[in-house]
């Protein structure tokens, strides 16, 4: 089969095409073939510095949409010529950058039938991560107020979504040109971060996630109410929790986790259309190094995706 993969950490250029052996299902797993799957930020954080892999080779990609071709022993969930989308076990059970990737059945859900394939890869790994900040860490209840950072961004806009779809009132912050998008999503206020301090305008808010962190964090405990709750997709300082805990806050590190109850509630969300991804572009397979330098732009709203023939 074809993959993409890296023998050295570096810029896109490191990622090339070559031919793998396709690997098989065991236990519990099924072997998926790969009609499209997203990038994420993850994916060339991993690509030029390793993070939680180490040193290549190694073929990235978790997002992951396409058809089930073989089952492992003591699958029950799939048959063959199933449809379905997920995000494999991160950040080890990497690889979906292929033309076939094995991994947990119950990584996986049915793809929901109102969206193609090219949808679907957009939104594992992005939606889980949202779903699990909001959902099980926060525990967003309708009605309370969330900020949500980088709401134009992969995680911000289906996070916009799905509190939305949980009932909160929702407060976003974006660059001036995304503000359309950010709010057709459903947000109910959008800040520019450039023109004000988010910190200085909103307040009383319940969840804030943020996906930046640095001097975000410190600046996002001040906006919480207390019993709020700041939920970090990146490493924060190491001071942030007892000064989350001087201001009768919680500050929460998250890292998402495959998880098919999750994914089945996303399609939940998709089939009502209450979730969509937006999709700024797609690549094809041999083109990830393409997809990688734009998404290193950090200017992209939405998704990026590589789809295989």
């Amino acid at each position: 089969m074809r993959a993409i993969r890296q023998e050295v950490l570096g810029g896109p250029e490191v990622l090339h095409e070559v031919e793998v052996e396709r690997p098989a299902p065991s236990f519990s797993q099924v072997l998926v073939k790969v009609r499209a799957a997203g990038v994420n930020p993850t994916d060339w954080g991993h690509r030029a510095h390793g993070i939680f892999l180490g040193p290549p080779p190694f073929t990235l990609g978790w997002d992951v949409s396409g058809v089930v071709e073989a089952t492992g022993f003591g699958v029950t969930l799939f048959k063959p010529g199933d449809e379905v989308f997920g995000m494999l076990p991160y950040p080890f059970g990497v690889g979906s950058h292929a033309e076939y990737v094995t991994g947990p059945a119950r990584a996986f859900a049915n793809k929901p039938a109102n969206v193609d394939h090219v949808q679907a890869g957009a939104l594992p790994l992005a939606a889980l991560t949202a779903w699990q900040a909001l959902n099980d860490t926060a525990h967003l209840q309708a009605g309370q107020r969330v900020l949500i950072h980088a709401a134009a961004g992969g995680v911000g806009h289906l996070a916009v979504q799905i509190a939305k779809a949980r009932g909160a009132y929702v407060i976003g912050t974006a660059s001036a040109n995304h503000h359309d998008l950010v709010r057709e999503l459903g947000a109910d206020e959008v800040m520019d971060y450039h023109a004000e301090p988010f910190e200085e305008v909103a307040s009383g808010i319940d969840v804030v996630l943020d996906p930046i962190s640095g001097d975000y964090s410190p600046r996002s405990l001040t906006t919480l109410k207390p019993g709020g709750v700041l939920v970090s997709l990146l490493p924060f300082a190491p001071e942030i929790p007892a000064a989350a805990r001087r201001l009768g806050v919680k500050a929460e590190l998250m890292l998402v986790e495959y998880d098919h109850q999750g994914m089945t509630a996303i399609a939940d969300l998709v089939t009502a259309g209450r979730l969509r991804p937006v999709v700024a572009a797609t690549f094809p397979l041999a083109e990830a190094a393409k997809a990688h330098a734009l998404g290193e732009t950090r200017h992209v709203a939405g998704k990026l995706v590589l789809t295989v023939a």
